[in-house]
């Protein structure tokens, strides 16, 4: 991160109380460095207030795309300490998603049905890897824990002579209480990339 834009969001995320932020969100604030810890998908992140900058605590862990660290600072400055509902929706069910979600903002689910092919070994393999939990939707899903407090589900339909297969996500319905929708897009297109670019056989801690 470094344009002008990206940090404005470090210095609006830099004025909020950090012991709001730990509150809501759990992570952890180093007065000293200036820098909050936060887990995403399972691996400690450092935000560095001073720096402007976003990177994996553990240098063996893979570093996210510019949306996610987009969604990071959003989810440090805007979420809530909600527990989660246990109800999965769809982008078109989050108020005001029917007319977000659509032309420029349709979340690139097809980079995963290109890449798996309804290969559906392979894609359970990627998402075992990515610590993904099994679900007994469509004809094979898992949940991810992005964040304790904002899980999402991948679902995968195989294709037949008619129609070819179809990945979706899902969120938990609490989304909407933590991210605006420009954010939630963000954090979908980050979890399509980092699945589609997951070789099947790689042995690298992600």
């Amino acid at each position: 991160m470094g344009d002008s834009a990206e940090i404005t969001h470090f210095m609006d995320l830099k004025a909020c109380d950090p012991a709001q932020v730990v509150l809501r969100t759990g992570c952890r604030f180093d007065r000293e460095q200036n820098q909050y810890e936060v887990r995403i998908w399972g691996h400690p992140y450092i935000v560095d207030l001073d720096e402007h900058k976003i990177y994996p605590k553990n240098s063996q862990t893979v570093a996210d795309y510019a949306l996610m660290d987009l969604f990071i600072l959003y989810f440090l400055m805007k979420s809530k300490n909600l527990p989660v509902s246990g109800q999965w929706v769809s982008e078109k069910d989050i108020p005001g998603g029917a007319g977000f979600f659509r032309g420029p903002h349709t979340i690139p689910t097809d980079l995963l049905a290109k890449r798996f092919s309804d290969d559906l070994v392979v894609f359970a393999g990627v998402c075992k890897k990515l610590g993904g939990e099994k679900l007994n939707l469509a004809d094979a899903s898992f949940s991810f824990s992005i964040t304790p407090l904002i899980p999402v589900a991948v679902l995968y339909w195989k294709g037949d002579e008619d129609f070819p297969g179809q990945v979706k996500l899902l969120f938990d319905k609490t989304i909407q209480d933590h991210l605006p929708l420009d954010i939630i897009f963000c954090l979908a297109c980050a979890i399509c990339y980092r699945i589609a670019k997951t070789p099947a056989d790689s042995k690298q801690i992600i």
